[in-house]
């Protein structure tokens, strides 16, 4: 199947006035309308099954298109297929892939529109050619509109790299920040409620996968959900967005060191160390909002939700910095075409079968965790809270590895685990509320304030029970 390597930006106004007088770009090739119609059945079972069908318009006639979902271990990978076609209605015969993913009975309509001005340029950047295409217009569904302003590289020949060099020229002082979403997940979200927040999803691995590309997979689900969500924040903030988009990162900071095996090189420390940077930026937000579930009184509640506020401007300002923006593009080169997928001394270990790496894995942060979380109550706060970490490494890796064993009895014994797992964290989390608590009251002059909590030698005694519950469970994995 015929498949596209392209990187979407976000634009906004001052950055698209910026490129379009931009030497690197010179006059555009062409300037074109495009009207493109997207089709579906009325429960959009194409687009929950990871495909998408539009007709487009432009001076040059009518293109029908259809999409795959974008292609294990590449957000910017996706399986196309493209064909002209003379009626304003899809063409469903047996040289579509639709029909024989879904039989010669599929019915289809429209389900939105997208209009834009594209301007396009053809461009060599490091003896690769290079698709420039800059769009604005709007992703139409009833009387609902989304802004569309989004620039794509789409690699035509040659090496991925050149996409993020050209990107990089094009940014200049500018950073980009990175368009996670198509124009179909846009429209078909313009159809249904408006999400708040964004939960990780279930990482799509398979048994014969290779262990790197199993982790350029997990690591590009991670970026994903931390994306959405940093949209949401952005736009419109709450707490729970916020909460998310720091598990994202977490998570992301943990593939790297479920796989640390694998990552040589300097740059997967600097790329951890500056993640762990950005996830203490949100962390003086999410701190206050854990402070104000509880019970104060009027005058400390109003300081602290003045606080809150602060922490959020504060985390916004963080998240459109230059340095941030630039992270997400140093993260997604390096995934994609970093030198730790071509070091010889990890040739075979890159090449292992996921199942086998996951299983030495899961074992060994087990071991860990085993290890520090003896007799916590004789411990101090520091060392719980490296229990706290334990414990969150071992369930991200059990939900990242899950889909690898997935027979019956192993599906049984991860859906135990990850609840047993889920209770451990929830009492640990407790324990590190009463731990940090203090010192962020002492931040915001409350230091003298005085709210209801729970005992702590219960919480230390309900965290061990859970702990030495994860411990005597089977392991799905064996």
């Amino acid at each position: 199947m015929p498949s596209e390597i392209e990187l979407k930006f976000e634009l906004s106004p001052d950055v698209v006035e910026s490129l379009l007088n931009s030497a690197v770009l010179g006059e555009p090739d062409q300037t074109v309308d495009q009207v493109s119609t997207y089709f579906d059945t009325p429960e959009h079972m194409l687009f929950a099954n990871g495909f998408t069908l539009r007709l487009r318009r432009t001076n040059k006639g009518l293109i029908q298109t259809v999409k795959a979902a974008p292609e294990s271990g590449s957000p910017f990978a996706r399986a196309e297929w493209e064909v002209p076609v003379r009626e304003e209605r899809p063409q469903l015969d047996h040289s579509n892939p639709l029909v024989n993913e879904f039989g010669s009975d599929l019915s289809v309509g429209p389900i939105f529109r997208v209009e834009v001005e594209r301007r396009v340029w053809t461009l060599v950047e490091a003896g690769s050619e290079v698709e420039v295409a800059l769009d604005q217009g709007d992703i139409i569904s009833g009387e609902r509109r989304a802004l569309v302003r989004e620039l794509e590289l789409e690699l035509k020949d040659g090496d991925p790299a050149a996409l993020f060099s050209l990107a990089r020229r094009l940014a200049g002082n500018a950073a980009f920040r990175f368009g996670i979403l198509s124009k179909a997940e846009r429209g078909f979200a313009l159809t249904a409620a408006q999400m708040h927040v964004h939960k990780a999803q279930l990482v799509d691995l398979t048994r014969s996968q290779r262990t790197s590309t199993a982790f350029q997979a997990i690591a590009a689900a991670c970026f994903r959900q931390f994306r959405l969500n940093e949209d949401i924040l952005l736009g419109r903030p709450n707490a729970e967005a916020l909460h998310q988009a720091r598990v994202a990162l977490r998570r992301l900071r943990s593939a790297f060191t479920v796989f640390k095996p694998l990552l040589t090189g300097e740059e997967p420390p600097r790329l951890k160390e500056e993640l762990k940077w950005l996830a203490s930026l949100l962390g003086e937000a999410r701190n206050l909002d854990v402070i104000l579930g509880k019970d104060w009184d009027d005058a400390s509640m109003e300081q602290l939700q003045s606080a809150r506020e602060a922490a959020y401007a504060a985390a916004a300002e963080a998240l459109r910095s230059e340095r941030a923006m630039g992270l997400m593009l140093d993260l997604n080169e390096w995934l994609q075409c970093g030198d730790y997928l071509r070091d010889p001394a990890t040739e075979e270990l890159r090449a292992m079968p996921a199942p086998d790496f996951a299983e030495e894995a899961l074992d060994r942060l087990r071991r860990r965790m085993k290890k520090h979380g003896k007799a916590m109550a004789d411990a101090d706060d520091r060392h719980r809270h490296e229990v706290r970490k334990d414990a969150k490494k071992l369930r991200y890796a059990a939900e990242f590895f899950g889909p690898l064993f997935n027979d019956r009895r192993a599906s049984r014994r991860h859906k135990r685990f990850i609840a047993a797992m889920e209770q451990l964290q929830d009492h640990l989390g407790e324990l590190n509320d009463l731990a940090t608590r203090d010192h962020v009251l002492e931040r915001h002059g409350l230091a003298d304030a005085e709210e209801r909590q729970g005992d702590k030698d219960d919480l230390i005694e309900q965290a061990q029970a859970a702990l030495d519950d994860v411990i005597d469970l089977k392991r799905f994995w064996r």
